[in-house]
Order: C-alpha cells, then structure tokens, then sequence
C-alpha cells in the first residue's frame, strides 16, 4: 500500500497549519501509511527540503510542499492506491 511521509521541522508554522490537513486525508485512506520525519533528524533531508518545508512525499516521491490541498492530496491518494 502507498506510503505518505510528512516532512517538518518543529517551530514550523506552516507545518502546524498542514499537519491537520494530511492527517484528516489519510484518515479516509485506511490503507496508507502515514509516517512524520523531522528534517533535523536527517542531512539528507534536511539540505534538500529546507526551504521546502512542510512536504508531503507520496511513496517517495514530492506531491506537494509549504501548502497542502486536501482534494489534490485526496486524488494521488487514490490514485496511488489503484496502481498498487
């Protein structure tokens, strides 16, 4: 099943304002996996995405970043689950 990764960091108000959004839109997908990672927690991460910050990464892949669209998250959402 797809996985969702939301990219924050702590004190990120932008991040506080997704959270509740990405959460709800999982919610109605039982199926995926929603995973929370700090960019503090990880280099990589964190000379990548940020000025990026929040990110959502559908099954790896960057699906959005700094605003998060509950229908266009809805949407890859299901289309992610048809193709797995």
């Amino acid at each position: 099943m797809p996985e969702v990764t939301f990219l924050t960091k702590p004190g990120c108000h932008l991040c506080d304002d997704a959270r509740p959004v990405v959460e709800r839109v999982v919610a109605d997908h039982p199926g995926i996996t929603l995973q929370e990672r700090s960019i503090l927690d990880d280099d990589a991460l964190r000379q990548e995405y940020a000025e990026d910050i929040p990110v959502v990464l559908i099954d790896g892949r960057v699906h959005s970043n700094w605003h998060v669209d509950a229908d266009r998250l809805a949407r890859a959402l299901e289309k992610a689950e048809a193709r797995a």
